[in-house]
């Protein structure tokens, strides 16, 4: 089996909110059995994936962590709903006011220009490891957030807690490197430096900004100032430890 299917198989009777016992009857096996194949001490047969899968009404795939989504889908770029689509999950609930909306729009206008002038790069180095520096910075803060709740499942991550947040950070600084040596024409390894001719294309200024995108430039501009005034309060007024 694989290191994913113990994890999964757990997640998931732990999802349906029952024991290990009730499970295994279910399933067809010995309660031992099926905290042995949790703890991935032995691995199971392909008739027990098989009813593991019925029984949880999930897919193979699923349950051996070859795809993210329960029915076994792979995601497409026709999958993907836009940023705004109308919908109840665009809907931000809560008691926090204006504040999520502001900048969930805020961070949401600045991709849309970050992506357009990787686009226009061209560079496939360049868009991947910004890309990747991106989703690895919202994994990380949707695990500090996911952290908020105690009795939340831990089962859905792979890396630990105690390992997450440090092995994400050293992953994004390594994303950062790579992609400021291609984009200042350094290769790094395999990866292709933008080229001297799509150096034009990536020409920025205040007022290019407000030309090319002029739905979308005032929420960059204001990003740039409110990260460089928390930034330099930081510096100024670094936060005390807690006794």
């Amino acid at each position: 089996m694989n290191a994913d299917f113990p994890r999964i198989l757990t997640l998931l009777r732990k999802e349906k909110g029952i024991s290990q016992k009730n499970a295994s009857a279910h399933l067809g096996i010995s309660q031992a059995l099926l905290s042995h194949y949790e703890k991935g001490i032995r691995e199971c047969g392909l008739d027990f994936l098989l009813r593991c899968a019925d029984f949880y009404g999930v897919s193979v795939d699923y349950l051996l962590g070859r795809s993210p989504d329960r029915s076994g889908s792979q995601l497409t770029v026709e999958d993907i709903p836009e940023p705004d689509s109308a919908g109840k999950e665009n809907v931000l609930r809560g008691r926090a006011g204006i504040m999520p909306v502001l900048n969930k729009k805020l961070i949401a206008n600045s991709l849309n220009i970050l992506f357009d002038l990787l686009s226009k790069s061209g560079n496939k180095a360049l868009i991947n490891e910004v890309s990747s520096y991106l989703m690895l910075a919202v994994y990380r803060m949707f695990r500090v957030v996911h952290s908020a709740n105690p009795k939340n499942q831990q089962g859905m991550f792979t890396l630990p807690s105690n390992l997450a947040s440090g092995y994400c950070g050293a992953a994004m600084t390594i994303c950062e490197a790579n992609a400021s040596s291609v984009a200042s024409g350094h290769a790094v390894g395999e990866l292709d430096p933008v080229k001297q001719q799509d150096q034009e294309e990536l020409a920025v200024t205040t007022e290019s900004l407000t030309q090319n995108y002029p739905l979308f430039a005032s929420s960059l501009l204001n990003l740039i100032k409110n990260s460089e005034g928390k930034i330099l309060s930081h510096c100024e007024n670094p936060v005390p430890p807690a006794r």
